[in-house]
């Protein structure tokens, strides 16, 4: 069995109808263990407090079987902040999907988040790690795969017209992260 553990963003109180949410049920009615939680204050996020949140939830996924982690937005810039720091070791997770980081441009405008600002991108990734963003996403102008895929030396799915691959660009159901979370070899598309 694998166990999935999925992380929100700024600003994102699990609705329904994102993606995230879609997929938790789905990976959940196929037998799989999923950790979805409300992370602590999601309009206001103190980076040390979602670092504790991140380390309890990773360190409560059963021992045994794969273990994936898909971050969201400021949560794929909380997982770059907690390996930075050492949080996260080889073999804490199996795979990693980061979707749509917001670059350090647009993060350090909001004082809510100022403190997720990534990284210095000078780290090994342990475990493989996939990059999947917007071509035009407005939370990172600058491209997230010259932001983040080539520095971290990760592959990356540019998808055209995703946008911040959230509700307001349409990603309620996305058949093909779910076929990722199946088969890592899966291509990651946008949704039909």
């Amino acid at each position: 069995m694998t166990a999935y553990l999925i992380l929100h963003g700024w600003e994102n109180h699990r609705p329904e109808k994102h993606w995230q949410y879609w997929l938790a049920d789905r990976l959940t009615d196929l037998g799989h263990h999923v950790a979805y939680p409300q992370l602590p204050d999601p309009d206001d996020p103190g980076l040390d407090t979602w670092l504790a949140e991140l380390t309890r939830h990773l360190g409560a996924l059963p021992a045994t079987g794969e273990r994936v982690v898909l971050a969201h937005s400021a949560s794929a810039l909380l997982w770059l902040h907690a390996v930075s720091r050492g949080l996260v070791k080889h073999g804490s997770a199996d795979r990693v999907l980061l979707v749509s980081p917001p670059s350090a441009s647009v993060v350090v405008r909001h004082p809510e988040i100022a403190a997720f600002a990534p990284p210095a991108l000078d780290f090994t990734l342990p475990g493989s790690t996939r990059l999947v963003a917007g071509d035009d996403d407005p939370y990172c102008p600058e491209g997230a795969r010259e932001t983040f895929g080539e520095p971290l030396g990760i592959a990356a799915d540019i998808l055209p017209g995703a946008a911040h691959l959230d509700l307001d660009a349409g990603y309620g159901a996305w058949p093909a992260v779910l076929d990722w979370c199946l088969d890592p070899d899966a291509r990651i598309t946008p949704r039909p």
